[in-house]
């Protein structure tokens, strides 16, 4: 007896997926055999929400739905064909998450968080931080506009993508661009420390600097200011994507590494130490305008600031010191280790 009754299925209870076969469909009803527990039925709401589905059935097909009333009309087992699928795709959504399954979806829409991707009927969220490095919006100054103008160039594009989030109750489902075969990041960040010289692979170009990537799974930037000891402009006229090159690691900071061309180069300043001082009268050549006056160097990759205030006004430096030209200088700070000098203005005729 007590084997007999271990066999015995537990009865359906709300919220529960069951199933069974059609055996009568009417024009507000459907009635499903669910031995031994009696018949399910879908009727008055559920039957309207679900009248898409109810065209396509027929007595005698197999069908799921989740319990949402118990000993209601006439003592049927009420139950929900549309909330059964949406918690058959939620169910398929914590498979997908233990398989690490690979869906190839399109990008329906974008904010300045990600990308909306709409899978099985649910609208679900790609998070920008989860978007793999050559689709990640690189902005310098983290203009959430500016990203959102990059993230929406991905709207219609297809990702390969991976579910790493479920809430049913909440409706939230979380993508993933990042491969889950990708070795985690710390642990391939642990096998790099300050001061290693490494081959790169150029993965990006923005006006900031470029992107390099080590191996799979980590890429850091080489600013601007690291690239070279020289004046650059224009990053993306200096290297191609693709392009092998050598970095140093100057900072590892979380999960970001900071890379420098430049640190393997020899540093101009530490010659030009031995060479001039404090007083020393040196030409100049102007390389540059900002708002602070004018960059003059004096030799590749050591140059000095000649102040806007030596002139009165921009337009009246721009007059005297003209971009290309050489001029003399006299330096009125020098600090080497710091990179810094100062350069004052000399007439010609003084």
């Amino acid at each position: 007896m007590q084997k007999l009754m271990l066999e015995v299925p537990e009865p359906p209870k709300l919220d529960d997926v069951i199933e069974g076969p059609v055996i009568a469909i009417d024009k507000g009803a459907v009635y499903i055999d669910l031995p031994p527990f009696g018949t399910g039925i879908i009727f008055g709401r559920e039957f309207m929400n679900a009248r898409d589905i109810i065209k396509k059935i027929n007595v005698g097909d197999t069908v799921a739905g989740k319990v949402v009333g118990m000993g209601g009309l006439e003592g049927y087992i009420e139950i929900s064909l549309k909330e059964a699928r949406q918690a058959l795709i939620w169910s398929e959504a914590e498979e997908a998450i233990r398989e690490k399954r690979v869906y190839e979806l399109a990008i329906t829409d974008a904010n300045k968080g990600g990308l909306i991707i709409n899978w099985q009927g649910i609208q679900g969220f790609l998070p920008a931080s989860q978007l793999k490095p050559e689709h990640y919006p690189r902005i310098a100054d983290g203009d959430k506009d500016k990203i959102l103008d990059e993230l929406k160039k991905l709207v219609g594009v297809k990702l390969s993508v991976t579910i790493i989030g479920a809430t049913p109750k909440e409706g939230k489902l979380i993508f993933s661009e990042k491969s889950p075969e990708t070795k985690n990041k710390e642990n391939i960040i642990a096998k790099y420390t300050l001061g290693d010289e490494v081959m790169g692979e150029v993965t990006g170009l923005v006006d900031f600097g470029i992107f390099v990537k080590l191996e799979e799974g980590l890429e850091g930037l080489v600013h601007i200011s690291e690239i070279d000891w020289g004046l650059v402009e224009n990053p993306k006229a200096m290297f191609r994507i693709g392009e092998k090159v050598n970095v140093k690691i100057i900072e590892i900071k979380e999960d970001k590494i900071s890379l420098s061309i430049k640190a393997l180069k020899e540093n101009p300043w530490k010659e030009a130490s031995e060479k001039y001082k404090k007083d020393d009268v040196v030409d100049g050549v102007i390389i540059k305008y900002n708002k602070h006056g004018a960059l003059a160097s004096i030799e590749e990759g050591v140059a000095g600031l000649v102040h806007v205030s030596e002139f009165g006004s921009e337009e009246k430096l721009k007059e005297k010191l003209e971009m290309g030209k050489s001029y003399p200088f006299k330096i009125t700070l020098f600090d080497p280790k710091e990179q810094k000098m100062a350069l004052s203005f000399v007439e010609k005729n003084k």
